[in-house]
C-alpha cells in the first residue's frame, strides 16, 4: 500500500493568529515521520469564498475552478488534521466553509484535531466539529492535541509545546496512520467513483 497522504488544515485566518505557529509546529513534527506523506493547507492562503456555489455540494456540479481545485486536494488525501481555535464555544466559520464547500470528497478519511484556546483548550469546538465530520462520513479519532492557554507557548512567532503535547501529537498521528490503512479500500472506492 502506498504511504498515506496526511493533510493538515490550518483553520484560523485572523491576522496575528496563533493557528499558524501551532499548525507549523504540528506539521514539522509530522514531517519527521516516514509513514506519511505530508501536505499543509492554510485556509488563509486558500481563501475559499463563502457559499459561492449555486448547487448543493453533494451533486458535485461545481462552477468555480477554485472549488474543483479544493475538491481535488481533499480527494487526494487519506487523512486530515484540522488545527482549530475555539471562538465563543465554537470553531471558526472558515473551517465550516471549507468542510461545507464540498461533500463526497471527504468520505472514509480519518480526521484528528489540534485545538487551542483558554481553559477548555478548544475541546468545545472539537465536539461541535465531530458532529459535522461524521455527517461527511469522516472518522474522527479519539486521540487529540488540546492546548490550553496557548498564548503562553508562543515565543517570537514559534510554538514551543508544553509537557505532553508532543506525545499527544504522536499518539494521534499513530492512530491516523492505522485508520488510513484500515480505510484504504473504502477510500479507494471514493476515488474511483469521483475520479
Amino acid at each position: 500500500m502506498p504511504i498515506p497522504v496526511l493533510t493538515v488544515i490550518i483553520g484560523s485566518t485572523r491576522p496575528g493568529r496563533a493557528g499558524l505557529p501551532i499548525g507549523t509546529w504540528f506539521a514539522e513534527l509530522a514531517a519527521e515521520r516516514d509513514d506519511i506523506e505530508l501536505r499543509v493547507i492554510d485556509l488563509a492562503e486558500l481563501d475559499l469564498p463563502f457559499l459561492s456555489e449555486p448547487h448543493h455540494p453533494r451533486l458535485r456540479q461545481y462552477t468555480r475552478d477554485q472549488t474543483w481545485e479544493w475538491a481535488s486536494q481533499v480527494l487526494a488525501s487519506d487523512a486530515f488534521v484540522i488545527v482549530t481555535p475555539e471562538y465563543n464555544y465554537g470553531y471558526p466559520a472558515t473551517v465550516k466553509n471549507a468542510l461545507d464547500t464540498i461533500s463526497q470528497e471527504w468520505a472514509h478519511t480519518p480526521v484528528g484535531f489540534v485545538s487551542y484556546g483558554g481553559i477548555a483548550a478548544g475541546t468545545r469546538a472539537v465536539q461541535q466539529l465531530k458532529q459535522v465530520v461524521t455527517t461527511l462520513k469522516m472518522v474522527p479519532v479519539f486521540e487529540s492535541v488540546n492546548i490550553a492557554f496557548h498564548a503562553q507557548y508562543i515565543e517570537e512567532g514559534r510554538f514551543v509545546p508544553g509537557e505532553g503535547t508532543g506525545a499527544a501529537a504522536t499518539a494521534m498521528l499513530d492512530e491516523l496512520v492505522r485508520l488510513s490503512v484500515a480505510l484504504a479500500d473504502l477510500r479507494g472506492g471514493v476515488r474511483e467513483r469521483l475520479g
